[in-house]
């Protein structure tokens, strides 16, 4: 919980913000979710249904710390959809051979099968020197017929060698390899993407994938056919995006093609589609939204799912890094399918935290729980995992922003649709201690010379808010408690002087993060700047000083309409506003 106190009557608006966020908590902030498990390390949380509609979470984990020699691969449940969870249950038991990375499969019977990567030749040293070792070795399987109380014997996958391993530093005698998400069925064949590395550690990664046309109905592991794919010497990579290519996974299309996403430390996710149920790829290439604007995440796990309603979701965290950091908040794009292909919506922020550190404020590795219409994700910050039940209206949203044209009339606060006033009443904002507000204008520049108020509210001590253009050709919004201040403008390239503009600008006083929607489109910094959003103080409060607000004192152009929130919209409702004038305004 956030709070700041200053005066007397603002320990009376902290008290109405507490009780309020105690009322409904915001589902996005992490703190709010229900843990599964708490240790030295914990990663992968991924979960299946059981046809008595048991959850089974599997995940690796260690008392000590991520590649430490002792991380092993357990099992919990949940009768109660994610409210409790079991003790663990041991998969591989913790010994001096690394158990990791583990994927479950819920097969038509109930077995559960549990896939990971088992260092079966005990490497440790690497030209004498120790070395982390949990990617190393033999991929695995295992089984389960009882909902994960039990475990069979060990099986191993048949990963050939290929040109990746020869060249790696033991010649191919040791493959290096993990795998994130899970298997996912496709007309009756089960598949699951991993990644090989071809030098030791984490360089020359490419793509592959194990298929099984029988595994969702035989019930002797023995008779299991496996089929590694693509075919040939190399898997899944191209060379323009460097070394790192990693942590393939996949969904199936409706016509039984495949789509992968992976990550690199270009900025950017990669994706590609297989119209041979995985025997031969597409180019690599940039991830795109709907609109071809590339996607942007770091060194971080990018994650998609295909939902029961024929849809698509996609984790990344919508900033260009090219590191492990930065991994908060976390974003969710929506897709749709579209002549053999994924159409991807503008995104909305899904889970933050306010611990920003690098140990523990990495939110990854997450999952997605879809259940009597109703949807859960699992992640993990690396030591704690926990699961969050996700409003279905905020992926509606998503879903639907290629369709919706709807007026958002919830929050509306001030509405002007024909500006002749030069000053109006500013109306009351929420304090930024959890609360926010939205900004909304239609506008129609004559130049974007540097300087220019759209609207002010400040007092002569700078408290309010304020608009204006900079010397970038961009709009910037100003934000003063009069103790503390914020600023953040949009991304450099989306305004012009040729057309009007719709301009949203949300203030997030939960995640504390500004956002600018240009045109229907999120600002994620494009070529400029790694990213489009910005963070402000969590000690930001009210605004309000109980003055006007002027209306284009120094502006050179129109201000054909103003509209200000109460509250953050979602980027989909303020896309929904935008769909539904920006005929109208365009064509004026």
């Amino acid at each position: 919980m956030k709070f700041a106190l200053f005066t007397t009557f603002g320990i009376l608006i902290l008290t109405i913000n507490i009780n309020a966020y105690m009322q409904n908590p915001d589902p996005r902030n992490i703190e709010n979710g229900i843990p599964i498990y708490e240790h030295g390390y914990c990663d992968q949380p991924y979960v299946v249904i059981g046809k008595d509609k048991t959850w089974i979470c599997t995940f690796t984990t260690s008392p000590k710390h991520e590649g430490a020699s002792s991380q092993y691969i357990v099992a919990v449940t949940s009768n109660d959809q994610g409210k409790t969870w079991s003790e663990p249950v041991e998969i591989e038991p913790p010994t001096d051979i690394e158990a990791s990375w583990v994927m479950p499969l819920m097969t038509d019977s109930g077995r559960i099968y549990a896939f990971y990567i088992y260092n079966g030749d005990n490497i440790h040293e690497l030209n004498g020197k120790p070395i982390r070792a949990d990617m190393l070795g033999w991929y695995c399987y295992k089984y389960s017929d009882d909902n994960g109380k039990t475990w069979s014997e060990r099986y191993r996958l048949p990963v050939r060698v290929t040109e990746c391993d020869l060249n790696n530093q033991w010649n191919g005698k040791v493959q290096i390899m993990w795998g994130i998400g899970k298997p996912i069925v496709s007309k009756g064949s089960a598949f699951f993407g991993f990644t090989k590395l071809g030098k030791y550690m984490l360089e020359e990664g490419e793509g592959w994938f194990f298929r099984s046309d029988n595994i969702m109905t035989e019930q002797n592991p023995s008779n299991i056919k496996w089929q590694m794919l693509p075919d040939g010497d190399h898997g899944l990579r191209s060379p323009e995006f460097g070394s790192v290519q990693e942590e393939h996974n996949i969904v199936p299309l409706s016509n039984g093609d495949l789509y992968c996403m992976y990550r690199t430390t270009t900025g950017h996710p990669i994706n590609s589609y297989s119209r041979d149920s995985g025997i031969t790829w597409s180019k690599p290439e940039i991830a795109t939204y709907s609109n071809g604007r590339p996607f942007k995440n770091p060194r971080a796990c990018p994650r998609i799912w295909k939902t029961k309603n024929g849809k698509y979701l996609f984790w990344y965290h919508n900033h260009s890094g090219r590191d492990f950091a930065d991994r908060n908040p976390a974003w969710i794009s929506g897709g749709i399918e579209k002549d053999g292909a994924i159409l991807w919506s503008q995104p909305e922020i899904l889970l933050y935290s306010h611990d920003l550190s690098y140990e523990t404020g990495r939110l990854s590795y997450p999952d997605l729980i879809e259940q009597d219409g109703r949807y859960w994700i699992t992640t993990t910050q690396k030591t704690k995992a926990t699961i969050h039940e996700i409003e279905p209206k905020l992926l509606d949203g998503l879903w639907n922003q290629f369709y919706t044209k709807e007026f958002i009339q919830d929050g509306l606060i001030l509405s002007l649709d024909s500006i002749s006033k030069t000053e109006v009443s500013m109306p009351t904002l929420p304090s930024l201690i959890e609360g926010g507000f939205t900004i909304e204008l239609w506008i129609k520049f004559d130049d974007l010379s540097e300087g220019q108020v759209i609207i002010d509210s400040r007092d002569d001590n700078g408290k309010g808010i304020a608009l204006s253009t900079t010397d970038k050709g961009t709009v910037e919004i100003i934000i003063n408690d009069g103790k503390y201040l914020a600023n953040w403008d949009c991304d450099q390239g989306l305004l012009d002087t040729k057309k009007p503009h719709h301009i949203a600008i949300v203030i997030d006083g939960a995640t504390n993060i500004i956002t600018f929607v240009i045109d229907g489109v999120l600002c994620d910094g494009g070529e400029y700047r790694q990213y489009g959003w910005g963070r402000f103080s969590q000690f930001l409060d009210s605004i309000n000083n109980a003055d006007k607000l002027r209306i284009m004192p120094n502006f050179n152009g129109r201000l054909k309409c103003l509209k200000i929130y109460d509250r953050y919209l979602r980027n989909s409702e303020v896309i929904s506003n935008f769909n539904k004038y920006k005929d109208i305004m365009l064509s004026e």
